[in-house]
């Protein structure tokens, strides 16, 4: 195994730097706008993580070249902590968190989209910082790392390495023979759809302020509002809430399935087997959870963000059963009513979901959609094999055969995702956390998806964790995020062997 070029990494990630203070001096204007005493604060901070960059950048601007697999995995690794470092100062600088372990964890679950906070009030918070913290999720929703790699061929650096161990899901597929093409092809259409929702949440009754915050954490599957009570501030506005369901539902689908829909070529959808797994599930815990808050909720739980009661009507329990569906499924986060609030088998159905995930391909995290067919058709396969034990018969996805190697990746990351899971749910306990508490801050943390269970239900936050419990949480975030491999592969000692 080849050596890791220390050069091209420090080089990549002074470029990954450059660009992070980059779209914080876009944050500058809207914070000079409503407050010219705190844009101080942003400024500063993107002209510091612009310097570390250039320095980064120019003094390894000569290095080779080339991009080896490992250095891929680094890259990757290594720039989301650089983001998270870097990203830390808009909050630190201008006071709007003043605790380091308080900062890492706000930032973190914006880059990474999980759309947890530790922030109590968020609308005492300044314009320029909460548009900030939108932009973390929109920056991390389809990364960085993809973004940069559609400009590294004008410094003749290759990086099919990068976006294998960047793009979210298991496999991605190519729109473009060149990678570099498949950036810029997929980065057009997210720009697009913010801009599309953007439009309509506007006409729809927000201000221009939260509809672009909105836009932007919906379509990275974020959840950062600019509320306290998150998308329940609009609960009589259901075309607003109507808006933020549909791109909900499109950033968790596979944006290559977009990318032929807008080529027209809409029959590669309905024939996709993910997509199709994707709408049934919706579609049915949907309806069921409309059923079960509709005609079968307790009263007395019918407490929910101090908002109107959302089981006033068929049409209320059926918007708000999709809404918050779809914001766990995606792993946005939007909160339009306290699902933990709802009867206990409803309530389960919702935590159940925190362990799905959205489509390969979206900017959902969670464990996608098309592992879990995989996994039960291979299941289903096995059994097969009992009863015909010499036939020859194999897994098949979307008409084509999956290799053994993929299988075996997939049920590898499961078990393992699981058991992440199980210890981390031991970890918090140990750190202070209740078991429901800790249960669920494992599973939400891990899979990027926001509110909890608990004391971290929908309608609280994490600010009462202790600060080893915080950073504990971001690693989780990060971890999720990366999905798994690319993060534990760097800490395990065999990366490090150069033989």
């Amino acid at each position: 195994m080849k050596g890791i070029n220390f050069k091209i990494i420090a080089s990549f990630l002074g470029l990954t730097s450059m660009m992070n203070g980059f779209f914080m001096l876009i944050t500058e204007p809207i914070s000079w706008f409503y407050s010219k005493e705190a844009c101080s604060g942003i400024l500063y901070a993107g002209l510091i993580t612009i310097s570390i960059g250039f320095l980064l950048w120019y003094n390894n601007r000569n290095a080779e070249k080339r991009i080896h697999k490992r250095d891929g995995y680094l890259i990757v690794t290594l720039g989301w902590l650089m983001l998270t470092l870097t990203g830390t100062l808009p909050y630190l600088l201008t006071g709007s968190i003043q605790s380091f372990p308080d900062a890492i964890f706000e930032t973190i679950s914006g880059y990474s989209t999980t759309g947890a906070s530790i922030l109590t009030d968020i609308e005492s918070v300044s314009k320029g910082v909460l548009f900030w913290r939108s932009a973390t999720h929109w920056i991390g929703g389809m990364g960085i790392i993809v973004l940069t790699v559609a400009i590294l061929p004008l410094l003749g650096i290759g990086g099919m390495q990068l976006f294998v161990a960047e793009a979210p899901g298991p496999s991605t597929d190519k729109l473009h023979p060149r990678i570099t093409q498949t950036a810029k092809r997929l980065w057009l259409i997210y720009f697009g759809y913010t801009v599309l929702e953007f439009l309509l949440l506007k006409m729809a009754g927000m201000t221009w302020f939260d509809a672009i915050n909105h836009a932007m954490a919906t379509l990275s599957t974020g959840g950062f509002s600019t509320k306290n009570a998150s998308i329940a501030y609009w609960n009589n506005n259901p075309l607003i809430q109507y808006i933020i369901i549909v791109f909900m539902f499109i950033a968790g689908a596979n944006f290559v399935l977009s990318y032929f829909a807008l080529k027209g070529k809409t029959s590669r959808i309905y024939k996709d087997d993910e997509f199709k797994w994707y709408f049934i599930i919706v579609a049915l815990v949907t309806v069921t959870i409309t059923v079960l808050i509709n005609w079968y909720q307790d009263p007395n739980l019918q407490t929910t963000i101090d908002h109107p009661k959302p089981y006033g009507s068929l049409e209320s329990a059926f918007r708000h059963s999709a809404f918050q569906v779809l914001s766990v499924i995606t792993t946005t986060g939007f909160v339009s009513a306290d699902f933990t609030m709802w009867n206990h088998l409803a309530t389960a159905l919702m935590f159940s979901l925190f362990f799905i995930g959205g489509s390969a391909g979206s900017t959902s995290g969670g464990v996608k959609i098309v592992r879990h067919v995989i996994m039960i058709k291979n299941s289903l396969l096995e059994l097969k094999k009992q009863l015909h034990p010499k036939a020859i018969i194999s897994v098949r996805y979307n008409g084509s055969r999956v290799s053994r190697v993929i299988i075996f990746n997939i049920l590898s990351f499961f078990v393992i995702y699981m058991l992440i899971f199980i210890l981390s749910t031991i970890i918090l306990a140990f750190l202070g956390l209740d078991f429901l508490s800790a249960l669920g801050a494992a599973a939400s943390c891990l899979g990027n998806i926001g509110p909890a269970l608990g004391t971290l239900s929908p309608v609280d936050n994490f600010a009462h964790l202790n600060d080893a419990a915080k950073l504990f949480c971001s690693f989780l975030m990060l971890l999720g995020r990366l999905e798994l491999f690319t993060v534990l592969i760097v800490i395990t000692p065999y990366f490090w062997k150069t033989n």
